[in-house]
């Protein structure tokens, strides 16, 4: 009988403790993607995802939530529990370019959020439409001066956004902005012809430019890619200076635990350092590497004035 009662009692402090006592994790975790899914942030977070699942033994849930530039996504995990069972996968939109493109945001970058751990960068190219008659970038500036007006650039993120204007304000050249909700029907209807050109990241792009439904012209980093050599930059081709590098970083609600965030970091870093899981990410156009909570922190300050110089440069007024 006496082994009886303290087993009970046992049980019935397990079950009195809270949350936070209980081993992490102790129950399905999901990780907020800001746009929609078949998105390069939607695939890479897929492959994190799985390889998380496994690492913690226990669920990890995609959770697509779009809208204005991410906005949405970021300002519901901000209010979330921090208790490492929602996280963000952000990117430069939420996390360096939306404080400047936004008069007012509903959370802040910085003070809203614990840095988890950087996933890598992605690989942006400038595509044209089958109807677009220009090969290089040259071609395309040169077109576009003697055509003022006449050319539209799509854009599913805000990285779009700014590469566009970008290219606009450095080249000189007058093309309509035509913005979406996400990438998938940007995609749509450059391929319908309905939008000259975009900027697109390699994950949804690539295959269209493969098979010839879009012209890849440039990447927008300053050095050419690894994953298309063949492809000049920007700044190769024609605009000097012309540097628009994008991420990818997993982010938890402010006062998250230190100690999940540590665990939660130094599994993201074990994925990116198996090279099945690398691999798998490579295919989808994106730089996979990671690095401790405190270098994520001082990433995103720096590219905070990155971008907002950025913007600034391209003439973008916040909305």
């Amino acid at each position: 009988m006496l082994h009886l009662i303290r087993a009970l009692a046992a049980l019935f402090v397990f079950t009195a403790l809270p949350a936070s006592a209980q081993p992490y994790p102790s129950k399905p975790i999901t990780i907020v993607v800001p746009f929609a899914a078949g998105s390069g942030t939607d695939s890479i977070t897929r492959i994190v995802a799985q390889y998380l699942q496994n690492a913690l033994g226990q669920s990890v849930v995609v959770e697509n939530k779009v809208g204005a530039s991410g906005v949405l996504a970021a300002a519901y995990v901000a209010r979330a529990a921090p208790d490492g069972y929602t996280l963000l996968m952000a990117t430069n939109s939420t996390h360096s370019a939306n404080p400047h493109l936004f008069k007012k945001l509903d959370y802040d970058p910085v003070k809203d959020f614990a840095p988890v751990a950087r996933i890598g960068s992605y690989v942006f190219m400038l595509v044209v439409g089958k109807d677009v008659p220009a090969k290089t970038l040259p071609e395309l500036v040169a077109y576009a001066k003697t055509n003022p007006g006449k050319l539209t650039f799509a854009s599913g993120n805000t990285t779009g956004i700014v590469a566009g204007e970008t290219l606009k304000s450095r080249a000189g050249i007058d093309i309509l902005h035509v913005p979406y909700k996400s990438t998938p029907p940007a995609i749509n209807d450059v391929l319908g012809g309905r939008v000259s050109m975009m900027f697109i990241d390699l994950a949804p792009g690539l295959e269209h430019v493969r098979v010839g439904n879009f012209r890849a012209l440039a990447v927008t980093t300053k050095e050419r890619s690894a994953l298309l050599p063949e492809l000049p930059s920007l700044a190769e081709a024609g605009i000097p200076g012309y540097d628009v590098t994008s991420y990818a970083a997993l982010f938890a609600p402010t006062g998250t635990p230190k100690d999940i965030v540590d665990r939660l970091n130094a599994e993201v870093q074990k994925i990116i350092a198996n090279p099945e899981a690398k691999a798998r990410i490579a295919v989808t156009g994106f730089d996979a590497f990671s690095g401790p909570p405190a270098s994520l922190a001082s990433f995103v300050q720096s590219e905070l004035v990155n971008w907002g110089k950025l913007i600034k440069e391209a003439g973008i007024e916040p909305q």
